[in-house]
């Protein structure tokens, strides 16, 4: 029990990363399968990759998810980085609760009542369904995520740059640019990559507010794997898996190199 990891701890976290991570190594494993039967392994062979480029149903699908990611969450990072900069600076304010309460609804709102509520929404302001309304929705469920990373990076920020510049004459606003911004801005950048990820991986909330010529990657897939899974569906899945990965692994780089910066000042 003195021991940092004993058995009983290492065996649970083997069985639990095991848990978590055996699917998605078998769906990238599969996605290089000679064999059409994704559960029958016949050997290597990347033609399914080759087979997907001519997919256009999967390739347009991809490609809508793409866009509604990048701007979605560029929007939300925006509008939720002043949230968290009004949460972790203005102090008491009327309307303060309420604020933050509705920033933190699409939290813990189930996305099915998410979804209904901006249909309804759509639906009153005679609003057609399509490729806008997914990225007002996606805005909607993710600037809070971006909201809580940024107020929980101010709120342990050190304010003596920020005074030091004032007392020479800096306005606020050309303080927050110049010096706030580029400070915080690991975690605006992880608030973005979190965005970005939340929005190319929605279903349910996609569903309610897209229209024809709409149709995101999650909401193809999930239409295909009803009729079985494919190859190509392996294929695209493995693509996600590796742009998620890359994004994620520059985003720690770009932290850690600012982390070093800051130290060595």
């Amino acid at each position: 029990m003195q021991h940092g990891l004993s058995r009983f701890n290492v065996v649970s976290l083997t069985l639990g990363i095991a848990f978590l991570y055996t699917p998605i190594a078998l769906l990238v494993l599969f996605s290089f399968n000679e064999s059409r039967l994704v559960t029958v392994w016949a050997g290597f062979s990347t033609k399914w990759y080759a087979q997907l480029l001519r997919n256009e149903g999967l390739m347009n699908a991809a490609w809508v998810s793409l866009q509604v990611a990048f701007v979605s969450s560029t929007i939300a990072t925006v509008l939720g980085t002043l949230a968290g900069v009004v949460l972790a600076r203005f102090g008491r304010f009327p309307g303060r609760t309420l604020f933050s309460g509705l920033i933190a609804a699409p939290i813990v709102m189930p996305e099915v009542i998410t979804g209904l509520a901006l249909l309804l929404t759509f639906v009153a302001i005679s609003l057609d369904r399509g490729v806008l309304t997914v990225i007002v929705a996606h805005v909607t469920f993710s600037l809070c995520f971006v909201a809580i990373v940024v107020q929980s990076r101010l709120l342990a920020f050190d304010r003596s740059l920020e005074e030091a510049a004032m007392d020479l004459g800096c306005p606020p606003v050309r303080t927050f640019l110049t010096i706030t911004l580029p400070l915080i801005m690991p975690a605006v950048a992880a608030g973005w990559l979190l965005a970005f990820t939340l929005s190319l991986d929605d279903l349910v909330i996609a569903s309610f507010t897209s229209g024809p010529g709409a149709t995101t990657l999650p909401m193809k897939i999930y239409s295909q794997v009803r009729l079985g899974v494919t190859p190509e569906i392996n294929a695209i899945s493995t693509i996600m898996i590796g742009i998620v990965a890359a994004a994620l692994a520059i985003a720690s780089l770009i932290g850690k190199r600012r982390m070093n910066a800051e130290r060595s000042q």
